[in-house]
């Protein structure tokens, strides 16, 4: 089995890339919705948030409620670091049983691991590859008001409160540039797709 991580900030278009390879055939094992496995309710995870940030963070059916553990953290690097210790270790087991399970299923199969925050919590274990999403921070912010609804403050914030464009860029094997149009993103995507196998060889 040949894994590679895909990494990119907030609205870079990084699971726009990570459908596109899926398309192709790559098994997606996605870390957001890893996140969301780990702090479901009754879950450990999610009784540590609890006792770490308050019975507000907790909607009145036992779910996470987002919204108001993001507005305690984002803007505020001791809290999001405070979440990370709980949330981090508990993707990186799942993650591991997910990709383990996909090499039995498939061992002549390709696994992209579709993680936001490689360059924060992941970036030295040992990937094949490393395709990084980019587009420029102002555009990401754009993005986020414009298609989710964030105010400007709210965006920057969540921008800021990631790694930096330079820091995801020191990673890459392969860059996907998403400023432009949707077919030339898919475009940059198959090529890649194409040259994954020498890609690959050349990194073994």
């Amino acid at each position: 089995m040949s894994l590679i991580a895909l990494t990119g900030g907030i609205a870079s278009g990084k699971s726009t890339i990570a459908r596109r390879l899926a398309e192709h055939g790559a098994v997606i094992v996605d870390a957001d919705q890893i996140v969301r496995d780990v702090q479901a309710p009754g879950s450990p995870v999610l009784s540590r948030i609890a006792a770490e940030f308050g019975d507000e963070v907790i909607q009145a059916g036992g779910s996470l409620d987002r919204a108001a553990l993001g507005a305690l953290v984002f803007g505020h690097p001791d809290k999001l670091a405070q979440l990370n210790a709980i949330v981090h270790p508990a993707v990186r087991e799942e993650s591991s049983r997910r990709f383990a399970a996909a090499a039995e299923a498939n061992p002549d199969g390709l696994v992209v691991y579709d993680v936001p925050l490689l360059a924060e919590s992941r970036a030295h274990d040992p990937w094949q590859l490393v395709v990084v999403a980019h587009a420029p921070a102002e555009m990401r912010v754009g993005r986020l008001v414009s298609e989710r609804g964030m105010t400007e403050a709210q965006a920057r914030a969540r921008v800021a409160s990631q790694a930096t464009d330079a820091d995801r860029l020191a990673l890459a094997d392969v860059v996907i540039a998403t400023a432009g149009t949707m077919e030339d993103t898919f475009r940059q995507v198959d090529e890649l797709w194409e040259r994954m196998p020498q890609l690959l060889v050349a990194r073994a």
